[in-house]
Order: structure tokens, then C-alpha cells, then sequence
């Protein structure tokens, strides 16, 4: 066995043992990535010190920490809750109505949290106890919710669009503006799919708001609806980049929560700025350690390799996608977002590009299988969240997420089929 083989078999072994003891991914990483040096006898501290701080010395990756603050002001400032309750208003007393809310919601919060983890803590803790309260099956809205969440990666902002853009040298505005298209119609096969699970509830129907009441309430809601469109066109117009676009919506948010609403304190700030800092924290030593990983990744050709076995399709740009995407429909089950990206898309675009496929194009469908893979089981982030905020066995919500998680493969296979959906919106923006 080659040399170069037998650090990639390090590198999977190692994932899959470290993983398997419940090891945290940023460490599992640094230390398969360290293991991999060792194998192929490129050890050395400095070199792997240099590896972690190029991972996250990156002005584009200050989108991440300042995206995450939105999301936390959001949730604290009463951005999200107001939301909700314009969405209520005017399709809560359909049949199964506040399953549409929770649609609607999850539409509007991707166009400003950016992040499918703040999304469904906070529809979890606003809609599943009104669900519960209702008489909707319990198993049903969680999975609901979950499924709504994972639009938050693909509606810009997107966090996820960042990350995909620093690690594979994509425009990030384009990523941006490619998922626009695509995240409605997540959310329009969502109702679909909703509408066949109520076939099996027997709900009553909540008697209708008055129009000035949804009136009122959607003017209760105007200052978080303006968020998205200052985001994007902002960033459409060139008057900020992605990365002053996440300062612009951090600031926003901490106007509108503390002057506007006024249901922040700055003790309850300090409390955002806690949470954002911590989950920044995680992400940043993810990025570093996968950064370790990735370049013993390429050291040991791994790319190259995998050219290799993937060479024959690429005459076959649409078979070629079929394949890498089952590829990674698999690796959601185990890896998150983020590390997925880290990993494997440096690995995986090149391919792509060499086949003729479009890289904006490419980029919009490897995130949106990553996205998927928050809801995917044994990992699922998402899922977790939902279970936790709404105090649920973790069997519950898979079972409840299953039929959305079908009708996102659906959607995957239909934007395989015809890539145009996601390749002519960005053709006409530019």
C-alpha cells in the first residue's frame, strides 16, 4: 500500500472511530488531519499551527460571527416572534393552518437569520407548544419545523453560502442570489407535502383574524420584513459585499430590538453576545481543524483519486450528479454542514468543472444536499435542536420528518433534472 493510501485510509478510519466515541468533529478533525501528517511523514507542529489560523484568517469568514448575531438579536429582540404572528394571521385558520404559519415563518426567518440551527430553536420554542396546544400531532410539527429550518441555509444570507464560497473560491453575491429561487420552492413543496400528511389528522380550524387585525399585526412586522430586502439589495446594488451585508443585518437587528421594539435590555445583549460568541467559537476551531484535514487531504492526492474513479462520468455531466450527490446524501448522515463543506467540496468542484458543470450551480446543489443532511438521521443537527427546544424524544422527530425528508429528495432529483431553475435566476440578476 502506497503511502498516500494509507493516509487516506487513516483519514476515514480515524473520522469513523473518532466519530463513533462521540468525539467533538473540530478535535476529530485536527487529530485525523495530525494523523495523516504522521503517515505520510510531513509531521510537524508549525506546519499544522499555520494550517489552523490560514483556516480561519479569511475577511470573508467575518460573515459568520456577525450572521450569527442577527440570528441571536432576532430571536431576543422579538424579530422572529413578530413573524410568526403576521403569518398566523393570515393563514392560521386554514386547516392545518399553523403548519403553513410555520412554512411561511421559516421562508421569511432563512431571507434574515441565515441559519438553520437559530430558526428552528426559534420556531420550535414559539410554534410547537401553539401545535401541541391545537391538537396537531406532535411527531407532524416537529418534523414540520425541522424540514422549514434547513431552508435558512439556502435563502440568502446564508452562512453555509459563505463558508462554500471561502473554502472553493466562489462568488459569494452569486451563491447568494442562486439560492433565492431554489429556497421557495423548498418551501412550496412543503405545502404540498403538508397538505398529504393532513389527510391523515382531524384538525378544527381556527376562526379567521380580522382583516384589520392581520393588518396591524403585518405592521407589527414591517421592520423585520424590510431586513431581507436591505440584505439583498444592498449587496445586488454593490453597495456593500456579503461580509459588511452580515454587519449591516447584526446592526439592524440591534436597532430595531432595542430602540424600535424595545423588548431587549442590554442585560439581554449581553446574553446574545454570549451565545454568539460561543457558537462562533465553534465554528471558527471547526473551520481550523478541517483546514488541517484538508490539506493532508490534498497532499495525499486524494483529488486526484477520486478523479480517477469519477474520470468516466465525466462525459456525463448529469450522471456525474447524480452520483456525487447520492455520494453526499450519504455523508450527511454522518458529518454536518460545515465539515462537509470544509472536507469535501475543494475536493469535489474541481470534478465538476473539469465535466462542464456551472460551479455557482454546483455550489447551490452540494449545500442544499448538506442542508438535507441536518434533518438526516443518526447525526441531524436540526434535529436535535427541535428534540431539545421542544423536549422530545429523538424517535418522535424522525419519524415526523420522514415525509419532508422524501420531498427534499424529490427536489433535489427535480433540480438535478432541470438545472435551469437555479442557473437562468442567476444568469438574470447579473
Amino acid at each position: 500500500m502506497t503511502t498516500e493510501a494509507l493516509a487516506f485510509v487513516v483519514f476515514i478510519a480515524g473520522m469513523l472511530v473518532l466519530m463513533g466515541i462521540g468525539m467533538n468533529m473540530a478535535f476529530a478533525l485536527l487529530l485525523t488531519g495530525a494523523a495523516m501528517a504522521w503517515v505520510m511523514d510531513f509531521w510537524d507542529t508549525q506546519l499544522l499551527a499555520q494550517n489552523m489560523v490560514a483556516g480561519v484568517d479569511s475577511f470573508p469568514l467575518l460573515a459568520v460571527p456577525f450572521f450569527i448575531l442577527a440570528g441571536e438579536l432576532m430571536n431576543s429582540g422579538g424579530i422572529s416572534k413578530r413573524i410568526i404572528d403576521m403569518a398566523q394571521a393570515w393563514v392560521g385558520h386554514v386547516r392545518g393552518g399553523l403548519g403553513y404559519v410555520a412554512i411561511g415563518a421559516a421562508v421569511l426567518l432563512s431571507a434574515m437569520s441565515g441559519s438553520a440551527l437559530a430558526d428552528a430553536a426559534a420556531m420550535s420554542a414559539i410554534l410547537l407548544p401553539m401545535m401541541r396546544k391545537h391538537g396537531y400531532p406532535v411527531a407532524s410539527s416537529a418534523g414540520l419545523i425541522a424540514a422549514g429550518s434547513v431552508i435558512g441555509p439556502i435563502i440568502p444570507p446564508s452562512m453555509a453560502f459563505v463558508i462554500y464560497g471561502v473554502t472553493t473560491n466562489t462568488s459569494i453575491s452569486a451563491l447568494f442570489i442562486s439560492g433565492i429561487v431554489p429556497g421557495l420552492v423548498m418551501g412550496v413543496a412543503l405545502v404540498v407535502a403538508w397538505r398529504v400528511v393532513l389527510r391523515r389528522m382531524t384538525l378544527t380550524s381556527a376562526p379567521p383574524v380580522p382583516m384589520a387585525e392581520r393588518l396591524r399585526l403585518t405592521g407589527r412586522a414591517v421592520w423585520a420584513l424590510i431586513m431581507p430586502v436591505i440584505i439583498i439589495g444592498g449587496m445586488k446594488s454593490g453597495i456593500f459585499t456579503p461580509t459588511e451585508a452580515a454587519v449591516v443585518a447584526a446592526f439592524y437587528a440591534l436597532v430595531i430590538a432595542l430602540f424600535v421594539h424595545r423588548e431587549m435590555r442590554l442585560p439581554d445583549l449581553y446574553d446574545a453576545l454570549v451565545r454568539a460568541a460561543s457558537t462562533t467559537a465553534v465554528v471558527m476551531f471547526l473551520c481550523a481543524g478541517a483546514a488541517v484535514a484538508s490539506y493532508m487531504i490534498t497532499l495525499a492526492d486524494l483529488p486526484s483519486t477520486l478523479t480517477g474513479w469519477l474520470g468516466p462520468l465525466v462525459d456525463h455531466p448529469r450522471v456525474l450528479m447524480v452520483v456525487m450527490m447520492l455520494v453526499l446524501v450519504a455523508i450527511g448522515t454522518a458529518l454536518d454542514l460545515t465539515p462537509t463543506i470544509l472536507i469535501f467540496a475543494p475536493v469535489m468542484l474541481p470534478i465538476a468543472v473539469k465535466a462542464g458543470i456551472d460551479p455557482v450551480y454546483f455550489g447551490l446543489m452540494f449545500v442544499l444536499n448538506g442542508a438535507i443532511g441536518l434533518v438526516t438521521p443518526p447525526v441531524g443537527t436540526v434535529l436535535n435542536v427541535v428534540a431539545g427546544v421542544g423536549r422530545l424524544p429523538m424517535h418522535q422527530v424522525i419519524k415526523g420528518v420522514n415525509p419532508f425528508l422524501i420531498t427534499y429528495l424529490i427536489v433535489l432529483g427535480l433540480f438535478i433534472v432541470f438545472p435551469q431553475i437555479v442557473t437562468a435566476p442567476v444568469a438574470w440578476m447579473r
